[in-house]
């Protein structure tokens, strides 16, 4: 059984996280992979779907909200792709790939940030399952 919290069940649904601990460790992880990725306010603010104060109090370590089940996928969306990067890459592109411009299939000349950006959890999808595939785990 389910208990409160939990984020995902056996078929991969993911749930919402009210507990503090939790929502402090998830921030926390995404706030670090932004960091890491030299991503602006405005861009760690529209990956996660927040308001700039809201990701100005979760950089700050002050936020007291609750992740709904969109803030949860996203952040599982990103720590994976942050992840990823790391298994696949050694060196500038860990860190860098997601602001450098892209010409591969999906990308059109556009950085793997904007393409997220743009087009929210579906494009985040699409982003992770490319760096899984090009790690041969798909």
């Amino acid at each position: 059984m389910l208990q409160s919290g939990q984020i995902a069940t056996e078929q991969g649904v993911v749930h919402p996280v009210a507990e503090a601990d939790k929502i402090a460790a998830i921030v926390k992880a995404v706030v670090r992979a932004a960091e890491a990725w030299g991503l602006s306010n405005t861009e760690a603010a529209a990956l996660f779907d927040v308001p700039s104060a809201t990701w100005s109090r979760m950089k700050a370590g002050t936020y007291k909200g609750v992740l709904d089940q969109d803030k949860v996928t996203r952040a599982s969306l990103l720590i994976g792709l942050f992840k990823g990067l790391r298994l696949l890459f050694n060196g500038p592109l860990t860190y860098g790939w997601p602001k450098a411009a892209n010409s591969g299939p999906g990308f059109y000349g556009r950085t793997p940030v904007q393409v997220m950006c743009d087009g929210g959890i579906p494009a985040m999808m699409k982003v992770r399952q490319h760096i899984d595939a090009l790690r041969g785990g798909v």
